[in-house]
């Protein structure tokens, strides 16, 4: 038996990197996931994996920037699971030309659309459920960008971030009293598609040193097993081989 037996877990952003990974580690562990996203086929695959593995996945597409359909989606689920007793907000992109010199309103406003305002589409989807049974865990994917502002993601990719840390802690103060608990999760470099996003993709042996999707799947899962009277509130976690520490050091040839 796993310790998630019975449980219901959603995750935007599900079809590729970080989400997928989570939605393995959480199947592994016993728990019916939905995995949403834009592109069917990734999602379709994902849930191929996790069958195959033995778990039990379903693929629901989904623009986490749609919050009608977020909400619509979020009430079919409630009315075929019950409930949904974990929701993720991983869905996030960044753009290559985030300088400010070269930035437009328009990616500003679709980073921030992405990265704030679909987490927070969910969220809204989920809390009334949450609240009514008195508990639930929300895990809102931010960055170490979330923490540290840098150069490397630029301001709309900061802000966004910073935000996501910022409602965590806004859950949190609301939702305690309800049995509800939200991490904001800011993980530093990672080997995902949204390195595709870069103005110079970082070079496989750079990729090879830097946190790996199933590395975040494992924290995922210890954040959803932890006791429910456990809320860890954040948690900051970069690849040993820290880009932005290395880079202080003059032997460091970076």
């Amino acid at each position: 038996m796993g310790k998630l037996d019975g449980k219901t877990a959603w995750i935007t952003g599900g079809g590729t990197g970080i989400g997928e990974a989570a939605a393995k580690a959480l199947a592994e562990a016993g728990a019916h996931v939905i995995v949403s996203g834009r592109r069917a086929e990734q999602l379709e695959r994902v849930v191929a994996d996790i069958a195959a593995a033995g778990g039990s996945a379903e693929a629901a597409p989904l623009d986490a920037t749609d919050a009608g359909a977020t909400e619509a989606l979020a009430a079919k689920i409630e009315a075929a699971r019950g409930a949904i007793d974990l929701f993720m907000a991983n869905a996030g992109t960044n753009v290559p030309n985030r300088a400010q010199d070269s930035l437009t309103p328009q990616d500003f406003a679709k980073v921030v659309d992405v990265n704030l305002n679909g987490v927070m589409y969910g969220v809204l989807a989920v809390l009334p459920g949450m609240r009514k049974r008195g508990a639930g865990t929300l895990i809102l994917t931010s960055s170490w960008a979330g923490r540290h502002a840098s150069r490397l993601t630029g301001a709309a990719y900061n802000a966004s971030k910073h935000g996501v840390v910022a409602l965590s802690h806004s859950i949190n103060m609301e939702n305690a009293k309800h049995g509800i608990r939200c991490t904001a999760l800011m993980p530093g470099e990672a080997k995902t598609p949204i390195l595709d996003n870069r103005p110079v993709a970082p070079s496989p042996e750079e990729q090879a040193k830097m946190l790996q999707p199933e590395d975040l799947g494992d924290i995922v899962r210890f954040i959803a097993e932890a006791h429910p009277r456990v809320c860890l509130n954040e948690i900051l976690v970069s690849p040993t081989w820290n880009r932005l520490f290395v880079a202080d050091d003059p032997r460091a040839g970076v």
